[in-house]
């Protein structure tokens, strides 16, 4: 009977085993990374005063978010103390910090059910690098903030000095990988300029992913955000967002960004999108009717000239970061989707050192992929006959992309021979290498097939 029930229990134990969620992989030499959003890139929470300290999600939010948005989050510049102050004195703004930090970056409306998707942020970066060994808590962490707020408010880079350490804590010591998206980079880059003995203590890597180190023109924050807000609330009236008050700080922390240099020992690699129209000036009257009063703005079309970038930041605003980088590199790709992009995962995992290909080099973005090998071989009257047949994917973004599409599949031939002696045997080897290009919007795909006999006297 004791056996019988030894035997149960093991029975249910290996059925335990089979049906027990499979853990993650963590590869525990991983350094530690810091996610650090954009300007509307984080979960902020209104805290009621009045009401217990009640906490309601006031961004982003779906159903009544025009009218939360105006009751809780609108704010007026203090120039005194560069804060945006809301506009009810009631409410506090705040950001969750759940799940070490990535609770406020990963999906921006947790409630939201169908297309979700449209409300990701890091959402699909956090799930591909917890693929690679990643963990939250130990390895990954996020650090969400009110982007409300000036990029170089005292509060907002207290809290991130805050948030290096106790990741420094967390993972041992180990120095932090920072990847930076947007507005994201603005902020690091004010932190760095400010604070570059703690940026220097605990920050290894600074990866800026479309950064707008020069501006950017966003139709949406500028002509409809910022330019139509409400002017008079409950009877006072408020002065434009374009207004002196704010140009004398921009002014100021524009000095703050230009003095920012990079600490010995860390290094910074700029990763920027390409191939969409951007905005990258915008022009409100014309020389026939000017505008000669800054609060006209708001009655004004404005008209935009576009060039080369990711649909928000222009391409050479994003490259001109003025550090000294180890790389920058150009991904075609959406502002916000090129944080889902695939191509952009694959250089994170080499800068990241998660990954161990020894053929992939991301600044000039070269890679060899083999895709097929095969080896026959046989004999016959005497003669050993070897076949051999590989394939390979070979990507590159090439300066010359248009000949490189036009071109025609390349063909050449290659034979060697070997009289032979009293040590080795008579043999020769022909190879025939063919390249057919083709393209995947700006890079270009070569498909190489090598086919190769050779034959030799059976000694």
């Amino acid at each position: 009977m004791a056996m019988l029930l030894e035997d149960i229990v093991r029975s249910v134990e290996l059925w335990l085993n089979l049906i027990k969620k499979p853990q993650p992989y963590v590869d525990p030499s991983l350094d530690p990374v810091l996610l650090v959003p954009g300007i509307a890139g984080s979960i902020l929470k209104a805290v009621d005063k009045d009401n217990g300290g009640k906490e309601e999600r006031v961004w982003v939010r779906i159903l009544a978010a025009d009218y939360t948005c105006r009751t809780k989050l609108w704010s007026r510049f203090d120039p005194q103390t560069g804060r945006s102050v809301t506009l009810d004195p009631k409410t506090n703004i705040v950001v969750p910090d759940d799940r070490y930090g990535l609770h406020a970056i990963d999906v921006l409306d947790p409630d939201m059910i169908i297309g979700r998707d449209c409300v990701y942020y890091f959402h699909d970066m956090i799930v591909e690098m917890i693929k690679w060994g990643f963990q939250e808590g130990k390895t990954l962490f996020g650090f969400g903030y009110d982007f409300r707020q000036s990029n170089r408010l005292p509060e907002t880079l207290e809290c991130l000095a805050k948030k290096l350490e106790s990741v420094y804590k967390a993972s041992g010591g180990k120095k932090i990988n920072i990847i930076s998206h947007s507005m994201g980079g603005l902020l690091v880059k004010c932190f760095m300029s400010l604070h570059s003995d703690i940026f220097e203590k605990y920050v290894k890597n600074w990866i800026a992913i479309a950064a707008p180190f020069r501006g950017w023109e966003q139709n949406f924050f500028i002509s409809k955000w910022s330019m139509h807000q409400l002017v008079v609330y409950d009877g006072e009236d408020l002065p434009l967002p374009f207004n002196f008050d704010i140009l004398k700080w921009a002014d100021e922390t524009q000095n703050v960004l230009s003095r920012a240099k990079v600490p010995p020992g860390v290094k910074f690699y700029n990763i920027y999108g390409i191939d969409l129209e951007t905005p990258h000036s915008v022009c409100y009257g014309s020389s026939e009717v000017p505008v000669t009063d800054l609060p006209e703005l708001q009655f004004c079309e404005p008209k935009y000239i576009s060039v080369n970038g990711d649909g928000t930041v222009p391409a050479e605003s994003a490259k001109a970061d003025g550090l000294n980088a180890e790389a920058r590199v150009g991904v075609p790709g959406e502002h916000r989707g090129i944080l889902s992009d695939r191509h952009l995962f694959r250089i994170l995992k080499h800068w990241l050192k998660a990954d161990s290909d020894p053929f992939y080099n991301p600044i000039n973005d070269y890679v060899i992929l083999p895709t097929a090998f095969e080896i026959e071989r046989h004999k016959e009257n005497g003669f050993q006959f070897t076949s051999l047949k590989e394939e390979w994917e070979i990507i590159s973004e090439e300066d010359d992309h248009d000949n490189m599409v036009n071109r025609k599949p390349f063909v050449s031939s290659i034979c060697v021979s070997q009289t032979g002696d009293h040590r080795s045997s008579p043999a020769e080897a022909c190879a025939t290498v063919t390249v057919h290009p083709h393209n995947e919007g700006k890079q270009v795909q070569q498909h190489v097939e090598l086919n190769a006999l050779s034959v030799s006297v059976d000694a």
